[in-house]
């Protein structure tokens, strides 16, 4: 990377991993809610199956939007290391290019199911909930790792970034 560059902050990734972290606390919630209600009352939360298997699937896309951006994943990189800077470049492209058409894909397919959900589909078993809405912010979550994994791949292209700056933790502003 460019050394009179600083590393992105990602004040919109910042955002992205605020949502798929939101999403996963609820899923929490509604699973403890339901545990106390079922073994304590004899009475589960209505639809908190649904409700939670949606909403974690909202909190995985939004999650992989972040991981897009930041890069902050498992990953070996053996063969990276044994490679020139200029050739590893290379490998980071085409392996992101991967992840991009794996994900536009996702887009479309998800989107073609939310589609033909809106006018009048599937609903949760006991409050009658709407799927299309739980698979429409899947879609914009998509289309956030989408846009974020295209910023990855310029970046990564046009200033020859790598991923290890997003790995290490910034001191300065973890008390913002």
């Amino acid at each position: 990377m460019d050394s009179k560059r600083p590393a992105p902050r990602g004040g919109v990734a910042l955002w992205i991993e605020r949502i798929a972290a939101i999403m996963l606390g609820l899923v929490t919630v509604i699973i403890f809610i339901s545990a106390i209600g079922r073994y304590l009352f004899n009475s589960p939360l209505p639809d908190a199956f649904d409700i939670s298997r949606l909403t974690l699937a909202v909190a995985i896309v939004w999650g992989l939007a972040s991981v897009a951006y930041r890069g902050s994943h498992i990953k070996v990189d053996l063969l990276a290391q044994m490679v020139s800077p200029k050739v590893r470049r290379w490998l980071d492209v085409a392996a992101w290019l991967v992840l991009l058409i794996f994900t536009a894909g996702l887009v479309w397919k998800i989107g073609e199911r939310v589609m033909s959900q809106f006018p009048g589909g599937e609903v949760t078993m006991d409050l009658r909930l709407p799927h299309w809405p739980f698979l429409g912010a899947i879609v914009l979550g998509l289309v956030a790792a989408l846009i974020m994994t295209s910023i990855r791949i310029w970046r990564i292209w046009r200033h020859g970034e790598d991923l290890e700056s997003y790995e290490k933790i910034d001191e300065e502003h973890l008390h913002e």
